[in-house]
C-alpha cells in the first residue's frame, strides 16, 4: 500500500504545497523562502528516510511567522493523511542524537491525541537574517497539532564551556531527533500482520 500524500493549504497570508512518501530514500526538494527552515525541513527527508516535496509562498515581507507556522501545519497534515489507519506500524519511536556540543532527545507516539511538550534552553534571537528561535516550540506545536501526534522534544545538554548555546546547533538537533524518532515510529513493524497498534483498535 501507498503511504504517500499531497496536501494543499491556501490561506491570504500563505500558499503551501506539501508531498510525501514514508517509504522513500530521502530526497527532498524544500522551499520555503527562509534559508535555515529549509535546512531544516532538509534533515526531516534526511534522517527519516522520507521522499519530501515543500514549496511555500508566505508574507515575508511582514516576518517569516506565517510562512513557517502554515509550512508545519500542512507537512503535519501530510504525515496524518500518509498514515492511513496506522496499520502495521511500530507507533512508537525516540531517538537521541548528539551535535558536537548540544544533546536532544525526542521521543514521539503516533496515538490520534495532539500533545507537545518542547524544552530548550534561551537562545539567541535569530539563526541566520530570517529564522527566529522562539519559533522552533511552534513549529513543534502546530507540526504536532496537525499529525494527530505525542511529541516530546527535550535539549538536555546544551552550553559551550564559557559560552552560551550556539542556536544553530540546537535546532539541528532537535530536527534531527525528531526524524530519527518519526523514522522509527512510521516503520512497518513485521511482527504486527498489519494490525492497529492499539488496544482499542484505533488511532
Amino acid at each position: 500500500m501507498s503511504r504517500t500524500a499531497r496536501v494543499e493549504r491556501i490561506t491570504k497570508e500563505t500558499k503551501v504545497l506539501v508531498e510525501i512518501d514514508l517509504d522513500g530514500t530521502g530526497r527532498a526538494e524544500i522551499g520555503t523562502g527562509v534559508g535555515f527552515y529549509d535546512h531544516m525541513l532538509h534533515q526531516i527527508a534526511r534522517h527519516g528516510g522520507f521522499d519530501l516535496t515543500v514549496r511555500t509562498v508566505g508574507d515575508l515581507e511582514i516576518d517569516a511567522h506565517h510562512t513557517m507556522e502554515d509550512t508545519a501545519l500542512a507537512l503535519g497534515a501530510a504525515f496524518d493523511q500518509a498514515l492511513g489507519d496506522k496499520a502495521g506500524i511500530r507507533r512508537y519511536g525516540s531517538a537521541t542524537v548528539p551535535m558536537d556540543e548540544v544533546l536532544v532527545r525526542a521521543a514521539v507516539d503516533l496515538s490520534g491525541r495532539p500533545y507537545v511538550v518542547h524544552d530548550e534552553p534561551v537562545l539567541a534571537p535569530y539563526i541566520g537574517p530570517v529564522y527566529p528561535t522562539s519559533m522552533t516550540r511552534h513549529i513543534w506545536e502546530s507540526f504536532g497539532q496537525a499529525a494527530r501526534i505525542t511529541l516530546h522534544v527535550d535539549v538536555l545538554r546544551a552550553a559551550r564551556p564559557g559560552g552560551h548555546p550556539d542556536a544553530h546547533h540546537v535546532v539541528e538537533a532537535q530536527f534531527k531527533a525528531v526524524s530519527r524518532a518519526l523514522r522509527e515510529a512510521t516503520a512497518i513493524d513485521p511482527r504486527a500482520a498489519g494490525a492497529i497498534p492499539s488496544t482499542k483498535g484505533a488511532l
